[in-house]
């Protein structure tokens, strides 16, 4: 999905305006400082730059925030990654003893992409996602961000669209932060439910009695399953994409249900003829039948690629990367409003630098007056920002870090308190 006033040839000369005038920098050293509460974890942090013509770059890492800037500025990458904090800084790893410079914490972390649904989408397949395919996405955050939250009790979480076709989950919180290998692959096959490669055409089965997990994704699931599945895929519309509903059911309930549909056209009336059949078969056997909730699971449910999620050691793509293909900035997104989220209106890199050289409104004189008391730079930057589509995005980003902050004092207040009883 580029975007029609992208053009792919133009980063080389939209970066340096970009890292320069536009990256949020003093919310994003914020966030991955985490309070300073232990020492050097931003200095430990492995940052990956993917430079022009697919150049990689591992293994940096910076002092300070200014540092930061400064090595982005004079790199503009393509695309930034985030890596674990380690032993040592990573940018000195070859100058550590073998085997001592090890990963120790991260983010929890989930990535969800739209190509690992094209065997249940009908409408694009691969890169392309549009509006018909979108609320698979909703589906997924709505559903794994439930489960973090009051299954896991887990509370700094920071969802990021990924710029092109999918979504990034950022689990922020001490405890998810220290999980180790073995507990991290816990959660995520916790949350998996969709198993099984192309080959596999059953690939959710659900057993007796049903995990309370899955009855509150089914509650999830439900909402959207009629608009996005019937209406705008069609699953029960058309030959090929009935035999594929029906190759989940029972062999006497798919003979059956043939001969419904031939007196049956309209597609939610189908789906009633498959959830009577299910009803049925649930009171005449002796296990449970769970066939029509396995295909609303199978077409709808999160599909996440579980090794991202495993490793302390695995990189993600950065909050504020620039997608190189779509030209889209990598955006937090707001649960508020999630149902309305369009990745379409994404602001792209070039909309950005070109509503900086907009004129300024009067409002914005007025408030270049009031903030004249702060630092010169940061205060232009602030300006610059809020001249554009990103400022919204930033804003989030800067409400997501407050909430951070508070569990920040609070450890603070605990290291303090242990310090004056020794």
């Amino acid at each position: 999905m580029p975007s029609l006033d992208y053009d792919s040839a133009c980063l080389p000369d939209l970066l340096p305006l970009y890292y320069r005038r536009l990256f949020p920098f003093s919310q994003y050293y914020r966030w991955l400082n985490y309070g300073g509460v232990q020492k050097n974890y931003f200095q430990n942090r492995e940052f990956s730059f993917t430079l022009k013509d697919d150049i990689y770059v591992r293994y940096q890492s910076f002092s300070t925030q200014s540092e930061l800037e400064k090595e982005m500025q004079k790199m503009n990458p393509y695309k930034i990654d985030i890596g674990a904090v380690y032993t040592h800084r990573p940018s000195q790893h070859n100058t550590v003893k073998s085997g001592s410079f090890q990963a120790l914490e991260k983010e929890l972390v989930f990535d969800i992409d739209m190509t690992d649904y094209d065997d249940v989408r009908s409408c694009c397949s691969a890169a392309d996602i549009c509006s018909k395919c979108w609320p698979l996405m909703t589906i997924a955050v709505r559903v794994l961000d439930r489960a973090l939250r009051e299954d896991f009790g887990f509370q700094q979480l920071l969802w990021v669209y990924s710029g092109r076709r999918g979504v990034h989950c950022w689990v922020c919180d001490e405890a998810a932060r220290k999980l180790s290998v073995t507990a991290r692959s816990a959660v995520a096959e916790y949350l998996s439910l969709v198993k099984g490669g192309d080959e596999m055409v059953k690939k959710v089965v659900l057993t007796d009695p049903l995990h309370p997990f899955i009855t509150e994704s089914l509650k999830v699931v439900e909402k959207y399953f009629p608009q996005y599945a019937l209406q705008d895929q069609e699953i029960l519309s058309r030959k090929e994409s009935i035999n594929k509903v029906l190759a989940l059911v029972p062999e006497d309930v798919r003979n059956e249900l043939l001969r419904d549909f031939q007196n049956e056209r309209h597609p939610e009336k189908r789906w009633e003829l498959v959830n009577d059949q299910a009803s049925r078969k649930q009171s005449t056997a002796k296990k449970g039948h769970y066939f029509e909730k396995e295909i609303m699971l199978q077409y709808c449910y999160p599909r996440l690629d579980v090794n991202v999620s495993k490793g302390v050691n695995h990189l993600l793509k950065s909050p504020f990367s620039v997608h190189p293909k779509t030209g889209r900035i990598s955006v937090p997104m707001d649960l508020k409003e999630l149902d309305s989220f369009d990745p379409s209106a994404v602001p792209t890199i070039s909309l950005i630098c070109e509503e900086l050289d907009r004129p300024r409104t009067g409002e914005e004189e007025l408030e270049d007056v009031k903030e004249n008391e702060k630092d010169a730079t940061e205060r232009r930057k602030i300006r610059d920002y809020k001249r554009t589509s990103l400022a919204k995005y930033v804003k989030l980003f800067d409400r997501f870090v407050d909430g951070l902050a508070s569990s920040w004092k609070g450890e603070l207040l605990r290291k303090s308190d242990l310090e004056k009883e020794f």
